[in-house]
């Protein structure tokens, strides 16, 4: 028999051959059930472009029936959850900056009063509409839900006060991108999608790439500390890092024309400890993997639930409870509030630190099982 026809007893020796190799890379093929499973998952159940349950504060400066009639109207929404009470005006103001309630209602002085002379008061609603999906459904809901209410109390002789349409001025003030353009929410967003992604892979393949090419046993004769090995590795990648922080700074002010409110030196230098979050990923990865390509899938296997489950694609709040638990511990969730707040809002360090002690808190995590891991491949 010719070598070069088909032999169908060579094809199954192949076949059975890549089984077996496949069998003996288990993390490969766990990366191959795990990333499909994770991305059913995903989108299954924690994607929802139509968030509910938003936190809402409530600022009632008239206190009368109609005013407790829209705050209960608005308790049993599924679109608002009521989770502050505002004492002060300024009070709203410090909340919307720091990320901590989606809406705010204020229902004015002398807001019954004017209802009855049929003068139609005022009814200011405030949104922190950086994510303008995040606001959408819910902001066109709020008229009819206050109307529908209303118009139930506006009964017997107060019943002429519907005849006009809508008894009230709904007044919608849409904080931080008033205009709902898309690119002020992607823009900034994209300087932490990108780290995340270039700087594990990149760190990633560093300690497997030198197990692979032999230099590894170099590195095994020095007397060289595991934690200056580590952080030798990382300095040149930071710098790496800022790089493409200055490239998308670049291009948000000059060819999105994104408002940069707030101050970017200070943006810059809290970049820093998000780099290190991202490159002690990369490095702890490269110490469990077995070769470059494992890297590279673990890489992508912790990039994947980061883009879906931080708010970056898909309203935060839109996602389950169990997926908003799992998006707090990411570092990217934390870091695009930080770019967006300092960039949209105008946030100062005061406003950051709720999301800086969280990625703190995964450095040194993560660079504690690093180190242990990297003293395991020593020995």
């Amino acid at each position: 028999m010719s070598r070069h026809a088909f032999n169908f007893h060579r094809f199954i020796a192949i076949v059975l051959k890549e089984f077996i190799q496949m069998r003996r890379d288990r993390v490969t093929f766990a990366m191959m059930v795990g990333i499909p499973m994770v991305q059913l998952i995903l989108f299954g159940y924690a994607i929802n472009s139509n968030p509910k349950h938003l936190p809402t504060a409530v600022y009632a400066a008239d206190n009368s029936p109609f005013s407790r009639d829209i705050i209960w109207a608005l308790r049993n929404s599924s679109y608002f959850d009521i989770t502050r009470e505002a004492h002060r005006a300024a009070d709203i103001k410090q909340w919307l900056a720091e990320g901590t309630i989606q809406f705010a209602v204020t229902v004015p002085v002398d807001f019954s009063r004017q209802l009855l002379r049929g003068e139609k008061p005022d009814l200011l609603i405030e949104a922190d509409a950086t994510d303008p999906a995040a606001v959408g459904y819910a902001s066109a809901t709020i008229s009819q839900l206050v109307t529908s209410v209303l118009n139930r109390d506006l009964t017997g002789p107060l019943a002429k006060l519907r005849a006009g349409g809508t008894p009230f001025n709904l007044i919608a003030h849409q904080h931080y991108n008033p205009e709902s353009i898309t690119q002020y929410n992607i823009v900034p967003g994209l300087m932490g999608v990108m780290l995340t992604m270039t700087m594990i892979i990149i760190t990633g393949l560093a300690i497997t790439r030198e197990r692979e090419r032999g230099t590894m046993e170099n590195l095994l004769s020095t007397p060289a500390h595991p934690g200056e090995v580590i952080i030798g590795k990382i300095i040149p990648y930071i710098m790496v890092g800022y790089v493409q922080v200055f490239l998308i700074l670049v291009a948000s002010k000059f060819l999105f024309d994104v408002p940069m409110l707030g101050s970017v030196p200070l943006l810059v230098a809290l970049t820093f400890l998000f780099i290190v979050a991202n490159l002690a990923v990369g490095i702890t990865f490269s110490t469990i993997a077995k070769n470059q390509l494992q890297a590279v899938q673990m890489a992508f296997f912790f990039f994947l639930p980061s883009l879906l489950l931080s708010g970056y694609m898909f309203p935060f709040r839109g996602m389950p409870g169990w997926a908003q638990n799992i998006g707090e511990c990411l570092p990217l969730t934390h870091f695009l509030r930080v770019v967006r707040g300092i960039l949209l809002k105008g946030n100062g360090i005061t406003e950051c630190v709720p999301d800086l002690w969280p990625i703190a808190l995964f450095v040194a995590v993560i660079l504690t099982i690093g180190i242990k891991r990297y003293r395991q491949t020593l020995d």
